[in-house]
């Protein structure tokens, strides 16, 4: 058989940001011809996120959402010796340092409404090392459900989101756009008294070693950023108190979904 392909060169960039803009744009007319809304996620480029622009002053029902993963890394992590930039190999992949600037400012400006993690956590060892040799078999995703507030919240430390609309992105408008407000999403009578306390001085070691994630490597290793829970309320009930789990297994309930709102 055929020798299998050599690993990405440093740096390499499978698809561009240029790519993620002209599909972005298709599926927004598209959705604009039906009069359907449409929700695009993990926006990774400003060729994206200008589509989308254009497409709600059209008076398109577009929205979109983004990670954190693209508002702080970049594509020179692929490059990282060792197989180390395996790690960071994900779908929509990491663009260029000149992106994220865009995308911090369609959240301020309300271009995006929301910020999701794309959550896939794959551990470095027996998975993500499973491509060495032939990148093909490097499985796509990064783990990220543990590190979003903290990471958003950075975004409110440097001046780029005010404190509301930081809540707005990670909670009310998601609850809004699933169909799930106003039982989520709100502090307000008749809520599910779902709370988190936030502690925004809070220094967050987000090292893989601090994390309670099923995962053996972290992101932003030796990284610490401000602002993190103090305590969580699920349902009214205090579930983590500090560091401390306290929720038990089995708590969780079926929630039937509305039709989303616009946020």
């Amino acid at each position: 058989p055929p020798p299998p392909p050599p690993p990405p060169p440093p740096g390499a960039r499978r698809r561009r940001g240029g790519g993620g803009g002209e599909a972005s744009a298709r599926v927004l007319a598209l959705a604009e011809v039906a009069g359907a809304p449409v929700y695009l996620v993990h926006l990774t480029c400003r060729e994206a996120l200008e589509a989308v622009r254009s497409a709600r002053v059209r008076g398109v029902r577009a929205f979109a959402e983004t990670c954190p993963q693209y508002l702080y890394l970049s594509d020179d992590k692929l490059a990282l010796p060792d197989f180390e930039g395996a790690k960071f190999v994900c779908s929509p992949p990491l663009r260029d340092n000149s992106h994220a600037p865009a995308l911090w400012q369609g959240l301020c400006l309300g271009d995006l409404q929301v910020v999701a993690t794309d959550h896939c956590p794959f551990n470095f060892k027996g998975q993500k090392e499973a491509g060495r040799g032939d990148f093909r078999k490097i499985p796509n995703g990064l783990p990220g459900i543990e590190t979003r507030l903290t990471l958003v919240h950075q975004g409110v430390v440097e001046g780029r989101l005010s404190i509301n609309r930081f809540v707005d992105v990670v909670a009310t408008a998601p609850a809004k756009m699933f169909g799930l407000h106003p039982r989520k999403g709100v502090l307000a009578p008749g809520a599910d008294a779902d709370v988190v306390i936030w502690d925004p001085q809070k220094r967050v070691d987000l090292s893989a070693a601090r994390l309670h994630m099923r995962v053996d490597y972290s992101l932003y290793e030796g990284q610490v950023f401000t602002g993190g829970p103090a305590k969580v309320f699920v349902g009214g009930r205090l579930t983590v108190d500090g560091d401390r789990f306290l929720g038990k297994a089995g708590g969780g309930r079926f929630l039937r979904r509305r039709a989303f709102v616009d946020p």
